[in-house]
């Protein structure tokens, strides 16, 4: 079980409290006029140190910089030689004006350091970044992989610096894309949750908030750095993107094996999901979605949605238990060793992806099926994960988060303009190290047991999950999680 959920206390921002299922939460309304509150917040912070040059670190490396305005200084650090010191030079950060450095000269010269390499360098460097980082300071995060392998290891965070985390609830293009079109409009960015694990200073919480506002999330939920691991690696092997992948490849084949061109196969199965299916989750819920099908929708719905969600439901609880296990980390730190000699291959030669180029190429927009039997399985799936993570005690917000919300706002977004193979091939390797393993277990479950129950001829498919659907709890924490939305609709060049 996750740890407990505690209340917060903040000096600097407004907290307030809302309702989620008969549930009550601490949040922080973000926004552009509570810049000025920045300084206070990070009061005894001269420096910031981002470490890392990846989608997060350099999304969230702009956005500080842009908010703070000189306030703090924000330096980035990159190991020595690394290739993304021209990049970071090209967004305006340089060795000249001490914006950018070596990583353990940068981590040695900041009150506050931000560690954003990847997951697999958190496990290789870690006791180097501990022994950089000055008592007396703060050592962020934005996933609590570390923790995860540190209670594998047997190891602790040094015990003398506060530890924080900020989780914003998008992949680092959505963060840095939303925080950029809020310069127009007040409220645009991405959501984000936070953590303290340790608290030195007595600023954690206020640092930690600070750091999220200063990345333009309209809304701060609270989780600790345990739970938000446990479900944001679960999340990602699941319907974040593992899930999503397994399940388009699955239907695209069986719409093919129906009759359907390559061109309709795809489109009723990963433009269905990425477009109308995402777009309405988005501002009306699960039972939006059921309750925009006609009546023969509904109940091609409910059938497809009672397949699939014993699916969703036995692998998410098996990958859950393989990251509570440690044995999911120990695996990604694994292959870390393992990638110079076996870099990942890229997927988007197979024959689907290819067809889906085409597709995009000519996608008419309001012309997307919404396909009641693609919306019933991706549902089904989804709720599968929804319901591991109220067995396993994680707050409502992380629930909403991060099974439905990070992936109808910001990935299916991203899959829909660019694929879902871009997004495979081009997310962090945690991630892409997930899909590669955990996609294929979706993808043959789903046409191994949910496809033939549906087309069985002797027995009719078990109606249990989607008697449970309509009266779920999930259906009112997203009606509440949908006023919080951002502002505006992701913009993807």
């Amino acid at each position: 079980m996750p740890d407990q959920i505690l209340d917060f206390e903040t000096t600097v921002f407004d907290k307030e409290y809302i309702s989620l299922g008969g549930r009550q939460e601490a949040i922080v309304r973000g926004g552009r006029h509570l810049f000025d509150r920045l300084p206070q917040a990070f009061a005894g912070v001269n420096q910031i140190g981002v470490i890392g040059w990846g989608p997060q670190g350099s999304a969230q490396a702009q956005n500080l910089r842009d908010s703070l305005n000189g306030a703090v200084k924000v330096t980035v650090g990159l190991r020595a030689g690394s290739g993304s010191f021209d990049q970071a030079r090209a967004a305006g950060f340089s060795e000249e004006d001490g914006t950018l450095g070596e990583m353990f000269e940068v981590i040695s010269g900041s009150d506050m350091v931000i560690l954003l390499i990847s997951d697999a360098a958190q496990a290789e460097l870690y006791e180097q970044i501990f022994a950089a980082v000055r008592p007396g300071t703060t050592l962020g995060f934005s996933h609590g992989f570390l923790l995860g392998h540190l209670t594998a290891e047997g190891k602790q965070f040094p015990a003398e610096v506060d530890i924080i985390a900020v989780c914003p609830k998008g992949m680092g293009a959505s963060v840095r894309a939303l925080y950029v079109q809020g310069v127009e409009v007040n409220g645009a960015g991405i959501n984000a949750s936070f953590a303290v694990q340790q608290d030195v200073t007595g600023h954690a919480t206020d640092r930690a908030l600070g750091w999220s506002v200063a990345l333009g999330a309209p809304y701060t939920f609270q989780t600790t750095l345990r739970s938000e691991y446990l479900s944001d690696l679960s999340g990602e092997r699941a319907m974040l993107l593992a899930g999503v992948h397994g399940i388009v490849e699955s239907l695209y084949r069986r719409y093919r094996d129906h009759g359907m061109t390559d061109e309709n196969a795809f489109r009723h199965s990963t433009e269905s999901v990425t477009g109308p299916i995402s777009k309405i989750i988005s501002k009306d819920g699960l039972d939006g979605l059921y309750r925009r099908l006609d009546r023969d929708g509904r109940a091609v719905f409910a059938e497809a949605y009672s397949a699939a969600y014993p699916v969703g439901f036995e692998l998410t609880h098996e990958i859950y238990d393989e990251v509570l296990s440690g044995n999911e980390i120990n695996s990604v730190v694994l292959a870390g060793q393992r990638l110079s000699r076996f870099p990942m291959g890229k997927i988007d030669q197979a024959d689907m992806w290819q067809v889906g180029q085409k597709v995009r190429a000519d996608r008419v927009e309001n012309e997307i099926p919404l396909d009641p039997f693609t919306a019933g399985v991706f549902c089904g799936v989804m709720m599968g994960q929804v319901d591991v993570l109220l067995e396993r005690g994680h707050p409502y917000s992380e629930i909403a988060n991060e099974s439905v919300i990070e992936a109808v706002d910001s990935l299916n977004p991203y899959m829909h303009a660019r694929g879902v193979a871009y997004m495979v091939d081009n997310c962090s390797t945690t991630a892409r190290l997930g899909a590669r393993k955990w996609a294929p277990r979706f993808d043959y479950l789903l046409t191994q047991q949910a496809y033939p129950a549906v087309d069985s001829d002797q027995q009719a498919v078990d109606t249990k999950p989607f008697e449970a659907f309509e009266g779920h709890v999930i259906h009112d924490v997203l009606r509440v999680c949908a006023e919080m939305r951002p502002s505006v609709d992701i913009f993807v060049e």
